[in-house]
């Protein structure tokens, strides 16, 4: 038997791992110490209904005079708020409705969100993306060919349909090789129904609040407001509603249609 044959019949080394790398953690080191310092000023308490309804006054008065800087700053806390996984952005949504109004609070939001989920997906993608997916099983190893071969529709199906956790979705993709343009393009387009459903309630808030300031004086300011969130719905909301539902079913019906054209 020939050399070239015993080469040929040696089995293939093996691949190893990837290992986890101490100097490769630090950008998700900063991610968590962030989101633990968050926490401990207490900063979780001001991502509610109660403190936007508190604060409306003062921030709606900032907003007139320093709109530019007050859109700059609600963006920049925006994307701070997605990137450390920070949850209440749903009430962040809410109050950019509220002090810009729908268009431009929506528009502010979806920058804000993209870039903040831009963020926590690179670092996941540095920090975990190989030695997680060298360490996948057969069937991720499957999500993930699936996910590289049609990652803007799976994303956006993923986006429109919000069934898994807004954070659980800007970290998945990173393991999966996913383009940054693509995961900020379908993200950006994904989000869109959702926040302007939210901009409408904070763009409605106002006038609630104006109710019940003029019904109970110093109501707003003592926190002891009655909102009924039914008072928020109007028909601009559920019409909001039941596009972004129609939205939601396209991925699903575009995936049909596809399947069966691809049948014999």
């Amino acid at each position: 038997m020939s050399d070239t044959q015993n080469e040929t019949d040696e089995p293939a080394e093996p691949v190893k791992p990837a290992r986890f790398s101490l100097t490769r953690l630090w950008p998700l080191a900063v991610i968590v110490l962030a989101l633990v310092a968050g926490y401990a000023a207490g900063l979780h308490r001001y991502f509610s209904l109660d403190s936007i309804i508190m604060e409306h006054e003062a921030l709606q008065a900032w907003v007139r005079g320093n709109t530019v800087v007050a859109a700059f700053s609600y963006t920049l806390l925006y994307v701070v708020a997605v990137a450390v996984s920070f949850p209440g952005a749903s009430f962040l949504t809410i109050a950019g409705g509220l002090l810009f109004g729908v268009f431009l609070g929506s528009l502010l939001t979806v920058l804000g969100a993209t870039a903040g989920a831009s963020i926590i997906f690179l670092v996941a993608k540095t920090s975990l993306g190989a030695p997680l997916r060298a360490r996948a099983g057969a069937f991720t190893r499957k999500l993930a060919q699936g996910f590289e071969n049609n990652a803007f529709s799976y994303l956006l199906s993923l986006r429109l349909q919000p069934i898994f956790p807004f954070w659980l979705i800007n970290v998945a993709p990173a393991l999966f090789n996913v383009p940054l343009t693509t995961y900020a393009i379908a993200t950006a387009l994904g989000i869109i129904p959702g926040v302007i459903a939210y901009s409408l309630l904070g763009d409605g808030l106002g006038a609630v609040i104006a109710a019940q300031e003029a019904a109970n004086p110093g109501c707003a300011q003592a926190g002891t407001c009655e909102i009924d969130l039914q008072a928020l719905v109007s028909p601009l909301l559920i019409a909001a509603l039941l596009a972004m539902s129609l939205v939601a079913l396209l991925p699903m019906m575009v995936g049909k249609l596809r399947r069966k054209a691809h049948k014999p």
